[in-house]
């Protein structure tokens, strides 16, 4: 059974908490998690991943801003990025998808659909 490497970067510990907290039901997923999107990054030159879970509204470096270094990573660009965030607007989903994010999910989260989606991102 392969495992799967999964990167939950959010900067409410609670948030985090609850998106990491639906994704251990998953079998064989290994989680990490960051603050916020340099935290991320810094994750991501170090290890590969399967999935990468952000929020948009963190610090320092907001999710926007991540979703599109991925993607201009030849390295991550084809690691399938799951946007969750507050923000419901159709003009910042548009965007997140725009920049590449694969998947927008809007808070509060459902475990249901944090499971559905993420299922989906790895094939399995």
């Amino acid at each position: 059974m392969s495992e799967y490497r999964v990167l939950v970067v959010e900067d409410s510990p609670t948030m985090r908490q609850l998106i990491v907290f639906a994704l251990k039901r998953i079998r064989n997923l290994y989680i990490e998690e960051a603050a916020d999107g340099v935290g991320g990054l810094k994750k991501l030159s170090a290890q590969k991943f399967d999935l990468v879970v952000t929020d948009i509204n963190m610090p320092i470096m907001d999710g926007l801003k991540l979703v599109s270094l991925i993607r201009n990573d030849p390295q991550y660009r084809e690691v399938p990025v799951v946007v969750i965030t507050t923000e419901g607007a159709t003009e910042d989903r548009d965007r997140a998808l725009a920049l590449g994010a694969n998947e927008y999910i809007t808070k509060p989260i459902q475990t249901a659909r944090i499971l559905e989606v993420a299922r989906k991102m790895l094939g399995i």
